[in-house]
Protein backbone atom coordinates (compact mmCIF):
# COMPACT_ATOMS: atom_id res chain seq x y z
CA UNK A 1 0.00 0.00 0.00
CA UNK A 2 1.44 3.43 -0.93
CA UNK A 3 0.79 6.50 1.59
CA UNK A 4 -1.59 7.74 -1.32
CA UNK A 5 -3.87 4.97 -0.85
CA UNK A 6 -4.05 5.49 2.81
CA UNK A 7 -6.02 8.81 2.00
CA UNK A 8 -9.14 7.81 0.31
CA UNK A 9 -12.38 8.78 2.01
CA UNK A 10 -10.55 10.30 4.70
CA UNK A 11 -10.67 13.49 6.53
CA UNK A 12 -7.33 15.74 7.64
CA UNK A 13 -7.12 19.33 9.33
CA UNK A 14 -4.42 21.22 8.61
CA UNK A 15 -3.62 24.28 10.61
CA UNK A 16 -0.99 26.57 8.39
CA UNK A 17 -1.96 25.15 5.87
CA UNK A 18 -1.38 27.79 3.02
CA UNK A 19 1.96 28.98 4.30
CA UNK A 20 5.15 28.28 2.67
CA UNK A 21 5.94 25.10 3.89
CA UNK A 22 2.28 24.19 4.38
CA UNK A 23 0.76 25.00 0.98
CA UNK A 24 2.53 21.72 -0.73
CA UNK A 25 0.96 19.65 2.27
CA UNK A 26 -2.46 20.95 1.34
CA UNK A 27 -2.01 20.28 -2.10
CA UNK A 28 -0.66 16.76 -1.62
CA UNK A 29 -3.16 15.65 0.43
CA UNK A 30 -6.35 17.38 -2.03
CA UNK A 31 -4.80 15.01 -4.85
CA UNK A 32 -4.66 12.04 -2.35
CA UNK A 33 -7.97 11.92 -2.26
CA UNK A 34 -8.49 13.64 1.33
CA UNK A 35 -11.11 15.69 2.02
CA UNK A 36 -8.93 18.20 3.19
CA UNK A 37 -9.77 21.15 5.68
CA UNK A 38 -6.90 24.23 5.77
CA UNK A 39 -7.51 26.45 8.59
CA UNK A 40 -5.57 29.94 7.92
CA UNK A 41 -5.38 33.20 8.95
CA UNK A 42 -8.77 35.09 7.07
CA UNK A 43 -8.37 34.63 2.95
CA UNK A 44 -5.35 33.12 3.39
CA UNK A 45 -6.72 28.95 2.57
CA UNK A 46 -9.04 30.92 0.02
CA UNK A 47 -6.20 31.98 -2.04
CA UNK A 48 -4.63 28.83 -1.57
CA UNK A 49 -7.49 26.92 -3.18
CA UNK A 50 -8.00 29.38 -6.00
CA UNK A 51 -4.31 29.56 -6.51
CA UNK A 52 -4.35 25.51 -6.79
CA UNK A 53 -7.55 24.77 -8.34
CA UNK A 54 -7.69 22.44 -5.04
CA UNK A 55 -11.49 20.18 -5.50
CA UNK A 56 -11.42 18.62 -1.80
CA UNK A 57 -9.67 21.36 -0.29
CA UNK A 58 -12.20 23.05 2.64
CA UNK A 59 -11.14 26.86 3.44
CA UNK A 60 -11.40 27.48 7.23
CA UNK A 61 -10.80 31.52 8.71
CA UNK A 62 -9.42 30.74 12.16
CA UNK A 63 -6.77 32.68 14.29
CA UNK A 64 -6.04 29.78 16.78
CA UNK A 65 -4.75 31.86 19.52
CA UNK A 66 -7.91 33.51 20.16
CA UNK A 67 -8.85 30.15 22.11
CA UNK A 68 -12.67 30.74 22.30
CA UNK A 69 -12.98 31.04 18.57
CA UNK A 70 -10.72 28.15 18.36
CA UNK A 71 -12.97 25.83 20.70
CA UNK A 72 -16.01 26.99 18.48
CA UNK A 73 -14.92 26.21 15.41
CA UNK A 74 -13.45 22.79 16.46
CA UNK A 75 -16.44 21.92 17.79
CA UNK A 76 -18.21 23.06 14.24
CA UNK A 77 -15.91 21.39 11.81
CA UNK A 78 -16.25 18.07 14.34
CA UNK A 79 -20.46 18.80 13.98
CA UNK A 80 -20.17 19.21 9.80
CA UNK A 81 -17.36 16.80 8.43
CA UNK A 82 -16.90 14.09 11.18
CA UNK A 83 -13.68 14.01 13.64
CA UNK A 84 -10.94 13.93 11.21
CA UNK A 85 -8.39 10.99 10.73
CA UNK A 86 -5.19 13.76 10.73
CA UNK A 87 -4.30 16.55 11.65
CA UNK A 88 -1.08 18.93 10.75
CA UNK A 89 -0.28 21.78 12.74
CA UNK A 90 2.52 24.08 11.53
CA UNK A 91 2.08 27.84 12.85
CA UNK A 92 4.32 29.34 15.31
CA UNK A 93 4.70 32.95 16.24
CA UNK A 94 8.40 34.45 16.62
CA UNK A 95 9.91 37.58 18.29
CA UNK A 96 11.70 37.51 14.56
CA UNK A 97 15.11 38.51 14.39
CA UNK A 98 15.66 39.82 17.98
CA UNK A 99 19.27 39.10 19.59
CA UNK A 100 19.49 37.37 23.16
CA UNK A 101 19.80 40.64 24.56
CA UNK A 102 16.87 42.10 22.94
CA UNK A 103 14.19 39.82 23.40
CA UNK A 104 12.28 41.24 26.47
CA UNK A 105 10.39 38.32 28.69
CA UNK A 106 6.99 39.92 27.27
CA UNK A 107 8.20 38.84 24.48
CA UNK A 108 9.54 35.51 25.58
CA UNK A 109 6.13 34.75 27.25
CA UNK A 110 4.12 35.69 24.17
CA UNK A 111 5.77 33.13 22.13
CA UNK A 112 5.71 30.66 24.56
CA UNK A 113 1.80 31.61 25.19
CA UNK A 114 0.62 31.96 21.73
CA UNK A 115 3.15 29.34 19.84
CA UNK A 116 2.30 26.22 22.58
CA UNK A 117 -1.17 27.11 24.20
CA UNK A 118 -2.86 27.21 21.14
CA UNK A 119 -1.27 23.77 20.17
CA UNK A 120 -1.89 22.08 23.41
CA UNK A 121 -5.57 22.85 23.30
CA UNK A 122 -5.91 21.97 19.67
CA UNK A 123 -4.34 18.64 19.80
CA UNK A 124 -5.75 17.68 22.85
CA UNK A 125 -9.22 18.57 22.05
CA UNK A 126 -9.11 16.53 18.42
CA UNK A 127 -6.57 13.57 20.02
CA UNK A 128 -10.01 13.31 22.34
CA UNK A 129 -12.26 13.21 19.67
CA UNK A 130 -10.51 10.88 17.93
CA UNK A 131 -9.47 8.36 20.65
CA UNK A 132 -13.63 8.29 20.80
CA UNK A 133 -12.84 6.72 17.15
CA UNK A 134 -10.30 4.34 17.71
CA UNK A 135 -7.90 6.07 15.49
CA UNK A 136 -5.88 9.04 14.34
CA UNK A 137 -2.46 10.69 13.65
CA UNK A 138 -1.30 13.97 14.45
CA UNK A 139 1.82 15.55 12.86
CA UNK A 140 3.04 18.94 14.62
CA UNK A 141 6.02 20.82 12.84
CA UNK A 142 9.31 21.17 15.24
CA UNK A 143 12.63 22.71 13.45
CA UNK A 144 16.21 21.68 13.42
CA UNK A 145 15.80 24.70 16.05
CA UNK A 146 14.50 22.49 18.73
CA UNK A 147 17.30 20.31 18.49
CA UNK A 148 20.35 22.25 18.49
CA UNK A 149 21.59 26.00 18.78
CA UNK A 150 22.16 27.98 15.63
CA UNK A 151 25.48 28.54 14.85
CA UNK A 152 25.79 32.71 15.30
CA UNK A 153 28.46 32.39 12.74
CA UNK A 154 26.43 32.03 10.00
CA UNK A 155 24.57 35.19 10.67
CA UNK A 156 26.21 38.39 9.69
CA UNK A 157 25.53 41.52 10.55
CA UNK A 158 22.42 42.84 10.31
CA UNK A 159 20.84 39.54 10.88
CA UNK A 160 20.47 38.13 14.64
CA UNK A 161 20.56 34.24 14.97
CA UNK A 162 17.99 32.34 15.09
CA UNK A 163 15.98 33.58 18.18
CA UNK A 164 15.65 31.90 21.59
CA UNK A 165 12.07 32.31 21.93
CA UNK A 166 11.24 30.16 18.32
CA UNK A 167 14.05 27.66 19.41
CA UNK A 168 12.34 26.72 22.86
CA UNK A 169 9.00 26.65 21.51
CA UNK A 170 9.96 24.24 18.80
CA UNK A 171 11.67 22.11 21.67
CA UNK A 172 8.57 22.16 23.67
CA UNK A 173 6.66 20.80 20.79
CA UNK A 174 8.57 17.72 20.55
CA UNK A 175 7.91 17.01 24.25
CA UNK A 176 4.50 17.57 23.71
CA UNK A 177 4.24 15.46 20.77
CA UNK A 178 5.56 12.59 23.04
CA UNK A 179 3.74 13.17 26.19
CA UNK A 180 0.30 12.79 24.01
CA UNK A 181 2.06 10.17 22.26
CA UNK A 182 2.42 8.16 25.73
CA UNK A 183 -1.09 9.18 26.77
CA UNK A 184 -3.61 8.65 23.68
CA UNK A 185 -0.99 5.40 22.73
CA UNK A 186 -3.60 3.22 23.46
CA UNK A 187 -6.43 4.44 22.16
CA UNK A 188 -4.87 4.01 19.06
CA UNK A 189 -4.09 7.94 18.32
CA UNK A 190 -0.40 8.55 17.00
CA UNK A 191 1.87 11.33 17.70
CA UNK A 192 5.19 12.55 15.81
CA UNK A 193 7.34 15.57 14.71
CA UNK A 194 8.61 17.21 11.55
CA UNK A 195 11.77 18.72 12.42
CA UNK A 196 12.59 20.59 9.38
CA UNK A 197 16.01 21.92 8.32
CA UNK A 198 16.80 25.00 6.33
CA UNK A 199 13.87 26.04 3.89
CA UNK A 200 14.57 29.43 3.54
CA UNK A 201 11.26 31.38 1.71
CA UNK A 202 11.76 32.97 -1.62
CA UNK A 203 12.56 36.22 -0.40
CA UNK A 204 15.36 35.46 1.86
CA UNK A 205 16.53 33.25 -1.38
CA UNK A 206 16.66 35.84 -3.21
CA UNK A 207 18.14 39.02 -1.32
CA UNK A 208 21.01 37.10 0.95
CA UNK A 209 22.48 34.61 -1.13
CA UNK A 210 25.58 34.71 1.02
CA UNK A 211 23.46 33.45 3.72
CA UNK A 212 22.03 30.57 2.10
CA UNK A 213 25.65 29.82 0.87
CA UNK A 214 26.38 29.02 4.45
CA UNK A 215 23.19 27.47 4.99
CA UNK A 216 23.85 25.16 3.05
CA UNK A 217 27.19 24.42 3.63
CA UNK A 218 26.22 23.32 6.93
CA UNK A 219 24.34 20.40 5.52
CA UNK A 220 25.93 17.27 4.82
CA UNK A 221 24.02 17.44 1.47
CA UNK A 222 25.54 20.46 1.08
CA UNK A 223 21.98 22.65 -0.54
CA UNK A 224 18.94 23.98 1.59
CA UNK A 225 15.63 22.39 1.58
CA UNK A 226 12.97 22.65 -1.51
CA UNK A 227 9.46 23.04 0.18
CA UNK A 228 8.10 20.15 -1.70
CA UNK A 229 10.57 17.65 0.36
CA UNK A 230 8.52 17.97 3.76
CA UNK A 231 5.51 16.51 1.31
CA UNK A 232 6.43 12.50 1.39
CA UNK A 233 7.54 12.69 5.45
CA UNK A 234 3.98 14.52 6.42
CA UNK A 235 2.01 12.49 4.33
CA UNK A 236 4.00 8.99 5.66
CA UNK A 237 3.59 10.04 9.36
CA UNK A 238 -0.06 10.86 8.82
CA UNK A 239 -1.13 7.69 6.75
CA UNK A 240 -1.56 4.10 7.58
CA UNK A 241 2.11 3.12 6.56
CA UNK A 242 3.07 4.84 9.54
CA UNK A 243 0.75 2.65 12.00
CA UNK A 244 3.28 1.85 14.23
CA UNK A 245 5.18 4.57 14.30
CA UNK A 246 4.49 7.48 17.44
CA UNK A 247 6.27 9.71 20.01
CA UNK A 248 8.99 9.88 16.61
CA UNK A 249 10.74 13.18 15.65
CA UNK A 250 11.43 12.78 11.52
CA UNK A 251 14.34 15.74 10.94
CA UNK A 252 13.88 16.29 7.40
CA UNK A 253 17.41 18.19 7.51
CA UNK A 254 19.68 17.56 4.78
CA UNK A 255 21.70 16.30 7.39
CA UNK A 256 22.58 19.45 9.36
CA UNK A 257 21.98 18.03 12.83
CA UNK A 258 24.32 15.08 12.06
CA UNK A 259 27.61 16.45 13.01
Amino acid sequence: MSTSDSFQSKTIWITGGAGYLGSPITAALDAAGATTICLELPGRAEALVRERALTRTIPVSLDLTDLPAQRAEVQRLVAAHGVPNGLVHLPFVSSGGKTMEEISTDEMDRTLTRSLTPAFELCRTVAGAMAETGRGSVVLFSSMYGLVAPDPKIYSAPMAPNPVDYGASKAALIQISRYMAVHFGPRNVRFNCIAPGPFPNPKIQAELPQFIAQLSAKTALGRIGHRDEVVGPTLFLLSDAASYVTGHTLVVDGGWTSW
